[in-house]
């Protein structure tokens, strides 16, 4: 989880505490939330700028940074705010609503129990009123599949898995033992958060790339330091050897967005469309664009471009020698 996502956690639990807590030593607050007293002092520093949407200034939260200076105590006021009943206006709730129906594809025991109770209130509170919640269709991909079942009931047991897993970067077939950690949406598909005994490291796997699972007998073990991690920003996370490539596609050749993570980067003057990739194996590119015959060729790096050209050149050339 990044520093601010972290920062952003503990404040919705930090205000509530210092609101039944007043006065309350600032060490005793940053030993209490497993932080250094700097850190507390920093998240009071934007607890200055924080209150409800269209707040300004007098109407949001108080700090009484005297005190935290002179005494080392923590007041906070004009937070009061808090203890109303939380009103969502049409938009927020039907955000939420699509929100909590992508999540329920993901979920399964008393998750699914709790998170369908949660669906229900919300849906009988906003009535008949026509928020357009029910016009978004919610499609995730393996979300009734085998696959899907057994990592839930892995994780609900709390047992290791062994994947096969298609690594699509390296168009290799690997076995691997896993420890599941969390499942997640993103971009309509399903993942599998877990420690790899194969790697040493989290990773990450998408459940249509797994091609036979089995639940071992082994209890997940406990793994010193591991975190989910933050994917609010990027989903795939690079290796330290992995390398960037800019790539053109034809427009015959756009499904590619679909398998490889990339980042576009826009269309060129022939209508080409170039998408930054990262990998690690370079064999692995080399392959892709020379099975694409023509609709695929790399931009950078340069060496990497003129070696593909040259081995294209030297396999035509054996043609002609037939």
């Amino acid at each position: 989880m990044s520093p601010s996502a972290k920062q952003i956690e503990r404040m919705l639990a930090l205000v509530p505490y210092l609101r039944t807590n007043d006065g309350v030593p600032v060490t005793e607050v940053a030993e209490l939330f497993g932080v250094p007293k700097a850190q507390i002092v920093k998240d009071l520093n934007v607890l200055w700028f924080c209150g409800l949407p269209e707040a300004v200034s007098g109407e949001m939260i108080d700090v009484d940074m005297d005190a935290l200076n002179a005494d080392g105590v923590v007041y906070i006021d004009n937070a009061d705010f808090l203890k109303r009943p939380l009103r969502l206006n049409g938009y927020e709730a039907a955000s939420l609503i699509t929100a909590l129906r992508a999540l329920k594809e993901t979920v399964a025991g008393r998750d699914l129990a709790a998170l369908e109770s949660a669906l229900a209130k919300l849906t009988a509170a906003t009535g008949d009123a026509d928020l357009g919640a029910g016009a978004a269709e919610v499609l995730v991909e393996d979300a009734e599949s085998q696959v899907h079942e057994r990592v839930a009931e892995a994780l609900r047991q709390g047992r290791r898995l062994h994947l096969q897993y298609r690594v699509e970067s390296r168009d290799e077939l690997t076995d691997r033992d896993v420890d599941p950690l969390r499942l997640i949406t993103a971009e309509g598909r399903l993942y599998l958060e877990g420690w790899c005994y194969r790697a040493h490291d989290v990773r990450l796997f998408r459940l249509d790339r797994v091609e036979r699972i089995e639940i071992l007998d082994d209890a997940v073990a406990e793994h010193e330091g591991v975190e989910p991690r933050d994917y609010a920003t990027r989903l795939f996370q690079p290796h330290d050897d992995a390398y960037e490539a800019v790539v053109a596609l034809h427009p015959n050749a756009l499904w590619v967005r679909e398998y490889v993570d990339h980042t576009e980067l826009g269309t060129d003057e022939d209508g080409w469309v170039r998408i930054k990739v990262v990998t690690g194996d370079e064999a692995w590119l080399k392959r892709f664009v020379l099975r694409a015959g023509g609709n695929i060729r790399v931009v950078e790096p340069t060496r990497l471009a003129e070696q593909i050209v040259s081995e294209t050149r030297a396999s035509l050339a054996a043609y002609d020698a037939e």
